[in-house]
């Protein structure tokens, strides 16, 4: 058995990513080049995951997949949850069919959350965090800042994205998911 995985995530929207990536630049991280995602998401044929909290995704980037469960948040500053990722095979076709095996056990689509992301990994307060510049379609532009953590070491890892987040000036919080803002007008 594996130890549980937390996703310890805070995310701002922005007016200027290049204002950002200057700022990660000056911390000596460097930026990536854009990659396309697509995030289909599922709902449960059981359970109502907008009242669990919780999501179901299959990310496509290029030809890679992976399908990515994400439990109820713990912690609503730092959106914390326990995340489960597995790699799919490669290829558009497999996302395709994983979806229809879905489809085919009682899930059903709900959209698709398509973004341009550009990332980059700083070395902050002995954590590697992940910083994602986002433009998000029909949604905005935005930085997630991510850290992994073990349940134990929740608290640290919060601190750690709160204090990144406070250097790089970020200031505009947004608790809601791509996925809740893309449906806003649905609920």
């Amino acid at each position: 058995m594996t130890m549980e995985r937390y996703e310890v995530e805070q995310k701002f929207r922005v007016e200027s990513l290049p204002v950002v990536e200057e700022r990660l630049q000056q911390m000596g991280a460097g930026v990536s080049e854009v990659d396309e995602q697509a995030d289909s998401y599922f709902a449960h044929p059981a359970r109502d995951f907008v009242s669990t909290d919780e999501a179901l995704r299959i990310r496509s980037v290029g030809s890679l997949n992976r399908i990515t469960y994400k439990g109820p948040r713990i912690d609503t500053t730092t959106k914390t949850r326990r995340e489960i990722e597995l790699q799919l095979p490669e290829g558009k076709s497999y996302a395709g069919q994983f979806a229809e095996l879905l489809l085919v056990l009682g899930f059903t689509p709900v959209t698709a959350v398509l973004k341009k992301r550009r990332t980059a990994t700083v070395d902050w307060r002995g954590h590697q965090v992940e910083v994602a510049l986002d433009e998000v379609t029909q949604v905005g532009s935005f930085v997630e800042l991510e850290v992994q953590s073990e349940k134990a070491h929740l608290a640290e890892a919060q601190a750690v994205v709160r204090s990144l987040a406070e250097k790089l000036q970020l200031d505009q919080l947004e608790s809601r998911s791509y996925l809740e803002m893309l449906l806003k007008d649905e609920f």
